[in-house]
């Protein structure tokens, strides 16, 4: 499965467009939508710069990466485009080790219709130690996709 436009655009949304990298809240440098390393593996270091096709590819090549990760975690489970979606979009903003090990995979392979669900998205919203509004606001959007 590959994630949607209106995944990609959700993505994008919230990650924002930098085309120097930058230290993101959680303190990694980050470029172009959100991304700490590039495609050869290689960490993304300050003072790094890319063009808008760079940051583009450089999603886009990075998110086929997260897309398989979430279909391998949620193999045989009969998820929707949505849900997918949300599930790569979160998995995409915390980590794929953090989405594995997390209650919200392990209520979506228990029964991926059941509506609370949505309270673990919710539980996602911290970085640094401090509560960010901007995790709680695309949180809340993830768990409406996933349920749309």
């Amino acid at each position: 499965m590959h994630c949607s436009e209106i995944g990609i655009e959700l993505i994008k949304h919230f990650e924002g467009l930098r085309l120097t990298a930058y230290v993101c809240i959680g303190g990694k440098p980050t470029i172009g939508y959100g991304s700490t390393y590039y495609e050869d593996g290689s960490r993304v270091n300050l003072g790094d710069e890319i063009t808008l096709q760079q940051a583009n590819e450089l999603l886009m090549n990075i998110l086929s990466q997260f897309e398989r990760d979430v279909s391998k975690l949620i193999h045989g489970i009969p998820v929707n485009q949505n849900q997918f979606d949300a599930l790569v979009s979160f998995a995409f903003n915390i980590g794929i080790e953090s989405l594995a090990q997390s209650t919200l995979l392990k209520k979506v392979k228990s029964n991926h219709n059941d509506t609370s669900i949505a309270v673990e998205f919710g539980r996602w919203v911290m970085a640094s130690g401090q509560r960010i509004n901007g995790l709680v606001i695309r949180r809340r959007k993830e768990a409406e996709l996933y349920f749309s």
